[in-house]
């Protein structure tokens, strides 16, 4: 039996983060049996990090290569896709987790009338002062990777400018058809929703959060997306 290693539901979503959503997609995509174990320290996992696929004596850290596990297994994520759509979906995907992603970060990390819900939500398993505490450090550690990153240097209203471009790309190929590369899901639905999603979901009113859930497009495929794969 696969295991899924992965952050528990927040925020109306099956899992605070939006790569535990795609890798409960995933495997939901390709038919084979799992089950869910739901935990708040990624410490125990590879790269400290999750998603994580559990298979007996085998570990598959990375939604990444959780796709590329189970494509080994015989799923096919991208099946009828051209060798065009292919490579514009592996675009949708890289622009949607290295691009849109740090903007959801942002959002969730820097705003100071958001951080007390999301310090709570991810460190609800600490007392109150020890909380505070690591959490408050790690916000410090993932704000100064930002500045590092870049999109930390910029205002909010820059920032919206920035993500404007991939919003926009998403509801313009949404234009053909209920999924993004067709009338049923595919890999590239599985990255994108998850983080349309969380944007929407994320506490508090920040302009991200409103602009897409404002968007009927947007969120109307999000919602398709929960149904078809949830």
């Amino acid at each position: 039996m696969l295991t899924l290693v992965a952050y528990p539901p927040a925020f109306d979503q099956p899992s605070a983060s939006p790569f535990c959503v795609k890798a409960l997609y995933l495997l939901n995509m390709s038919g084979l049996p799992w089950q869910r174990n739901d935990t708040n320290d990624p410490r125990n996992w590879p790269n400290a990090k999750l998603p994580a696929l559990w298979i007996e004596d085998q570990i598959i850290g990375d939604s990444d290569g959780i796709r590329a596990f189970l494509e080994g297994k015989g799923a096919q994520f991208d099946k009828g896709l051209s060798d065009l759509d292919r490579a514009t979906s592996r675009a949708f995907i890289r622009m949607a987790e290295e691009h849109m992603y740090f903007h959801l970060l942002l959002d969730r990390w820097a705003d100071d009338a958001v951080w007390p819900r999301i310090r709570d939500t991810y460190f609800s398993e600490l007392p109150g002062l020890l909380r505070n505490f690591i959490a408050g450090g790690m916000r410090r550690t993932v704000l100064k990777g930002m500045q590092t990153q870049g999109l930390g240097r910029l205002t909010p209203e820059e920032r919206m400018a920035r993500i404007e471009p991939d919003l926009q790309a998403i509801a313009h190929r949404l234009w053909q058809g209920p999924f993004l590369f067709g009338a049923t899901p595919s890999a590239a639905d599985a990255s994108v929703a998850p983080m349309l999603a969380a944007m929407i979901g994320t506490p508090g009113d920040t302009a991200l959060s409103r602009r897409v859930s404002e968007d009927q497009i947007l969120t109307d495929y999000t919602t398709r997306v929960a149904t078809a794969l949830g």
